[in-house]
């Protein structure tokens, strides 16, 4: 399963906060309100999400959900765009994280600082991800982060080490290394190496270990200049050993296919991999991401739930929706039915979630690195920061560009759109 197709089928519904004192919403023509939501599920994630709406039919009878939209996350973006500009949008929407910035810029989003503020006290990393210049622009729907798996079996069969916290990047090259056998077809670590957003998010959290950020301090240039030399060097490195398996097509399924086929050693992912990870029959282990300082640090991922006003009564009854999917009691069948992460530490407190956590072997890995967690900026020119950025991992990965000379191309690409007025 890719990143996409688990944010597509995980569309998390953990949302927002109580609405204090807010009755039985009712239409002004006396009927059910009804509330618009573009879900943007694949199948799995619909089931979960129609037993929930369900359930909160039975309990507020002045509201009706409409799931609807007609397309999946991925494509969520571009309709959301064309009925901002028709006018004709839905209550709410399922919009990426990194996609937040630019929807923002419209006025018919409603703002949910307070919603969020009285709600079940989400993760720092999922907060930040909803905030745009100190407003809170939408509602966490998604948390994940990453951390590195481990095939046992390879390890054993090598004699190396299963690594563990605090380990470096310099051991995560020296153990992929030892992992690689290029006449048995086993390489030690993979990368995917299409230049998306998928092969820069690994990226990231290197460079805030570095002390460095994905835009600078003033906001017209990257921040790091420097850092992203270093960082590619560890890409540089694993190339030239061919310890890393590269994954040429999007969403990342060869490398993952590779991985549960026993021909990759460990491979950073989150916790959207692990059913299918369990299911291959891999005997694995999950430690948190190497660091140069030895100090945690990882990257988390969340998505949003996005509000838009389509007049009071709407809004109201929207914001009662949310109100009670935020309650960890929804977000943990959410994430028990779905596999997302909890969004806050009530969630996580909770005997079921508990259970599943003894279910699944690393799992508490990944919720116990949200504690160092970062999150990408909410810019409306982080794409062009991405983008720039996946073609010069790939340019290393490839042996096309030394780290310096693809930092070079891309801090000239980067800064040129960041200095364009937004």
């Amino acid at each position: 399963m890719d990143r996409r197709g688990f944010l597509r089928g995980a569309g998390g519904l953990v949302l927002g906060a109580a609405v204090a004192g807010c009755g039985p919403a009712r239409s002004s023509g006396g009927g059910p309100v009804t509330v618009e939501v573009w879900h943007g599920q694949t199948d799995t994630g619909k089931k979960v999400l129609d037993a929930l709406v369900a359930d909160f039919h039975r309990t507020h009878s002045g509201i009706r959900i409409d799931l609807g939209g007609g397309v999946l996350a991925d494509a969520m973006l571009q309709k959301v765009t064309a009925a901002l500009a028709s006018g004709s949008f839905p209550d709410i929407a399922y919009v990426f994280g990194s996609d937040l910035a630019s929807v923002a810029r419209s006025p018919s989003v409603v703002d949910v600082t307070d919603l969020v503020d009285a709600g079940p006290g989400f993760w720092a990393p999922a907060r930040e991800a909803v905030t745009v210049n100190g407003r809170v622009r939408a509602v966490p729907a998604l948390l994940d982060s990453l951390a590195v798996v481990c095939n046992k079996t390879l390890f054993e069969q090598t004699g190396t080490p299963l690594p563990t916290a605090g380990w470096t990047w310099a051991d995560f090259v020296g153990t992929a290394k030892k992992l690689t056998d290029a006449g048995g077809g086993t390489f030690g670590t993979a990368w995917p190496a299409t230049g998306d957003e998928d092969t820069v998010w690994r990226i990231w959290p290197m460079i805030w270990d570095l002390g460095g950020d994905v835009i600078g301090a003033g906001g017209r240039g990257i921040g790091f200049a420097d850092q992203g030399v270093r960082a590619l060097e560890v890409v540089r490195d694993l190339a030239a050993a061919k310890a890393v398996y590269l994954d040429p097509k999007t969403g990342s399924e060869q490398m993952y296919q590779a991985f549960e086929a026993g021909h990759i050693g460990m491979v950073p992912t989150g916790p959207w991999q692990l059913p299918d990870i369990a299911d291959a029959g891999i005997d694995y282990a999950i430690v948190p991401l190497p660091s140069f300082s030895g100090r945690p640090v990882t990257i988390s991922g969340p998505d949003t739930w996005t509000l838009f006003d389509n007049g009071e009564e709407r809004v109201q009854a929207a914001r009662t929706f949310l109100s009670w999917l935020a309650d960890p009691a929804q977000d943990v069948r959410w994430d028990d039915g779905a596999g997302s992460l909890p969004l806050s530490r009530r969630t996580q407190q909770l005997p079921a979630w508990q259970e599943k956590t003894a279910e699944t072997p690393g799992l508490p890995v990944f919720v116990d690195a949200l504690e160092s967690a970062r999150v990408r900026p909410v810019h409306p020119a982080y794409p062009q920061v991405s983008a720039a950025v996946g073609t010069a991992i790939v340019a290393v990965l490839l042996g096309q560009a030394t780290p310096a000379d693809a930092l070079r191309d891309c801090a000239a690409a980067a800064n040129a759109a960041l200095i364009v007025p937004r």
